[in-house]
């Protein structure tokens, strides 16, 4: 198991979201995604545990792409990996960022 945590911005204040969200399932090719408003100094966090190692730059990149789309300060995503390519990650986070009202 790997365990990464990457963290994004400060990025300006806004409005956020009151609830949590919790998208996806741990399976086979696939995630889940916690995403919750938490205070983090106006940085958006991921943490990640993958099932997968050695992919730290391909989910900075795919994460670093989320974080530029909804620019969401105090926001923490916890994220469950259980093998997900690149673009099932994109779409469990675009998933979430609907959910919350920030896409």
């Amino acid at each position: 198991m790997e365990h990464l945590t990457f963290e994004f911005g400060p990025f300006p204040d806004r409005p956020r979201p009151a609830a949590s969200v919790i998208v996806g399932v741990v399976g086979s090719g696939n995630l889940e995604a916690l995403c919750e408003s938490v205070p983090l100094g106006g940085k958006l966090r991921v943490e990640v545990s993958s099932s997968v190692r050695g992919f730290a730059s391909t989910w900075e990149a795919v994460l670093g792409d989320f974080a530029d789309r909804v620019r969401m300060p105090d926001l923490r995503v916890t994220i469950n990996d259980a093998g997900a390519t690149p673009a099932v990650v994109g779409l469990r986070l675009a998933q979430a960022a609907a959910e919350l009202g920030v896409a």
